[in-house]
């Protein structure tokens, strides 16, 4: 992979190093041109970070590149092909309305994808227009940068731009393409593809690909495409345990959904769970619950299954061993969680060290949360500053007894209390997007034209653990009623 020297004067630095594998993965394709693009939303923080001119970004040329109206000098554009089982079965799949512009590469040498969501049809559509709407492409910024903010790997939004054309779903709505920025696009689901349409080559050749842009540390190990199955393993195990430390559902857990690089993707039916129950789903899709708060870790686990079995070729030449390899990697993926978890939960408690009784105690608390219909951010932040009188769960002989084992417990603690204290603000945000607030920012923007609620949402999510006054607002659970929040897949 080479660094690209020539820069553009808005700063595009772009490469394409992924157009560099067999043609079997990707069909090149110009974006398809919209009528009228309008800048909606610009990241700023991420673009000085990616070396972009923030400024030049606001002219009619930039909004044309983030319309695929233009290409940026150095852009190769490219839809990419993928497969995946979707809630369990298995299919041919592929940017269907998105295409990769190219890669920036950063001042600091970083690699990145750059990517047009919503830019129209490509031989993967199936049938869809390859278009998006504005709303869930507002969902997307927002929730990305909240989880950016909360130290959660995530694909981040660069801009949305409205199209000037309109959509249709189940009514008219407005045009609109996101641009997302991701340390890679490869998928459990590109590896899917690689192993049912393509050659052993063509898997070895993404593979090493792979190894190269996310793992070179694997170079000259003996069995690299072992170190690969493993690090994807510890980075899937530490994703998952932060999404469920802070009830984050992401909604559609397919194994396309599932990035190689850690990151989380795709913000479709996502939410964040208020009132604590494993059982939660948002997805009006997911009627089953397969994909549920709780079930999370145990899909994680089945999705990097199928990630293994995509290797066999690779692992061993003889398949009994290859699978038994393939089995051993992957079971260590339940403990590798759970450490993450029960580490996290700690500090969630303030607890530093380790005791036998910790994962009890954590147990304990949860199984009040679910049986008291406890708001699962705010119990943890009123127990972060000893306000326990919040909610009707503090009232109970239970929690009563609980609050007194775990005084004890930080009372065996070698830290003092302004120690535990802060760990418990650092690991236990103030604020989340909470559902009906981001409902509330996408309503004012999509129907009214409004963007100063988003904004103001925006602004409070990008620092969740300065618990400053202002967030306050923003820490209210919604009203209760007897309609579950629902959420859609973004279309």
């Amino acid at each position: 992979m080479k660094d690209i020297k020539a820069v553009t004067e808005t700063g595009w630095n772009l490469d394409n190093s992924y157009a560099g594998l067999p043609e079997t993965f990707f069909t090149r394709l110009t974006p398809n041109p919209v009528s009228s693009p309008k800048l909606i939303i610009l990241n700023y923080p991420l673009a000085e970070s990616l070396g972009l001119d923030a400024q030049r970004l606001e002219s009619n040329d930039s909004t044309a590149v983030f319309a695929g109206n233009k290409i940026p000098e150095g852009a190769m554009p490219l839809a990419q092909a993928y497969a995946g089982h979707q809630f369990g079965h298995f299919t041919m799949l592929g940017d269907g309305r998105a295409l990769l512009l190219g890669e920036q590469i950063t001042s600091r040498g970083e690699r990145v994808d750059i990517q047009l969501k919503g830019s129209g049809r490509t031989p993967y559509s199936r049938g869809g227009d390859g278009r998006a709407a504005l709303g869930p492409m507002l969902r997307e910024y927002i929730i990305s940068e909240a989880m950016y903010a909360l130290g959660i790997p995530t694909t981040r939004s660069l801009a949305v731009v409205t199209t000037g054309e309109t959509i249709i779903r189940e009514t008219e709505l407005l045009g609109a393409i996101l641009t997302r920025v991701a340390a890679s696009h490869i998928r459990v689901g590109t590896f899917q593809y690689a192993s049912a349409w393509g050659t052993t080559r063509e898997l070895c050749d993404l593979a090493d690909y792979t190894l190269q842009r996310h793992f070179p540390v694997a170079d000259g190990d003996e069995k690299p495409y072992l170190f690969l199955l493993r690090e994807v393993i510890k980075r899937q195990a530490e994703l998952i345990a932060k999404w469920q430390l802070v009830g984050f559902i992401h909604g559609v857990m397919n194994t396309d959904n599932m990035t190689i690089s850690g990151e989380t993707i795709d913000y479709g039916p996502c939410a964040f769970m208020d009132t604590y129950d494993p059982g939660t789903v948002f997805s009006s899709i997911d009627i089953h619950g397969r994909y549920a708060y709780g079930n999370q870790p145990d899909i994680a686990a089945w999705n990097l299954g199928r990630f293994a079995e995509t290797l066999l070729p690779l692992l061993h030449e003889n398949e009994e061993q290859a699978v038994e390899i393939a089995q051993n990697a992957v079971s260590d993926f339940s403990e590798l969680y759970h450490r993450k978890w029960l580490s996290g939960m700690r500090a969630k408690l303030g607890i530093f060290n380790e005791e036998p009784g910790d994962e009890s105690l954590i147990e304990d608390l949860l199984s009040m949360m679910q049986k008291y219909k406890g708001d699962y951010t705010n119990t943890f932040r009123a127990l972060t500053f000893d306000k326990i009188e919040d909610t009707p769960m503090f009232s109970t002989a239970e929690f009563t007894q609980w609050h007194k084992q775990w005084q004890e417990r930080l009372g065996r603690e070698q830290e003092q209390k302004t120690s535990w204290q802060q760990l418990m603000k650092n690991s236990n945000p103030a604020v989340i997007p909470r559902n009906h607030r981001v409902e509330e920012a996408l309503e004012a923007a999509v129907k009214h034209g409004d963007f100063s609620v988003m904004e103001g949402l925006l602004d409070t999510l990008s620092n969740p653990y300065a618990y400053s006054p202002e967030q306050a607002d923003y820490c209210t659970p919604p009203q209760l009623t007897n309609q579950p929040y629902q959420t859609f897949c973004g279309t």
